[in-house]
């Protein structure tokens, strides 16, 4: 069972500009939706992700008129402070329970990070995933710290604890551009069995 959406991927909540946000949606042989990741921009010039976070402008377009005043967001991660400018947000990931423990969230990261690059040349990917998950080495990550969003959205029913994970557009591009075989690469790779 999925998890309640994040209001970041909600129109009704956060809408999101034309060319500043788009859903991957994998399907499988009889067309049915296997697995959902979502993706957006945000312009932090004049502002950090921390920032972003606590006042719950990731969340809402407008918090106080669509936040709970109950609403929290508290973010200690020290690098969510440095992560500025053109930062895309990669979240909401569903995966079908008959197709988990196949990789694809790696797979879909490596998606994501390779489209975002391709569509607006970010200065930092970012999402935000429980600790659990970092762990088990679910997500294809550059970096994490522990809290990244310590959140309570009453109307929406949520409650995390989530580790920051971000990297870097520099790193990005060293990535996608590096010639071999790199990891990278290979994690992109889809086989049509």
């Amino acid at each position: 069972m999925k998890k309640p959406t994040y209001p970041i991927f909600r129109p009704d909540r956060s809408p999101i500009k034309t060319g500043e946000g788009y859903w991957m949606i994998g399907v499988d042989r009889n067309n049915e939706v296997a697995f959902v990741e979502a993706a957006r921009l945000y312009d932090l010039s004049d502002s950090n992700f921390a920032e972003h976070l606590e006042s719950l402008k990731v969340f809402y377009a407008d918090p106080t008129k669509l936040a709970h005043p109950q609403d929290r967001c508290s973010c200690t991660a020290p690098s969510a402070r440095n992560i500025t400018g053109k930062v895309v947000y990669h979240g909401d990931v569903w995966v079908r329970s008959d197709v988990r423990g196949r990789g694809l969230p790696k797979i879909m990261t490596g998606i994501v990070r390779g489209v975002s690059l391709a569509m607006w040349a970010p200065d930092f990917v970012c999402g935000l995933a429980p600790r659990w998950s970092l762990d088990k080495d679910i997500y294809l990550t550059a970096h994490y710290e522990p809290g990244g969003s310590i959140l309570r959205l009453v109307e929406e029913n949520i409650v995390d604890d989530d580790c920051l994970m971000w990297v870097t557009g520099e790193e990005l591009r060293s990535q996608i551009q590096h010639d071999d075989n790199s990891q990278l690469g290979s994690r992109l790779c889809i086989s049509a069995t």
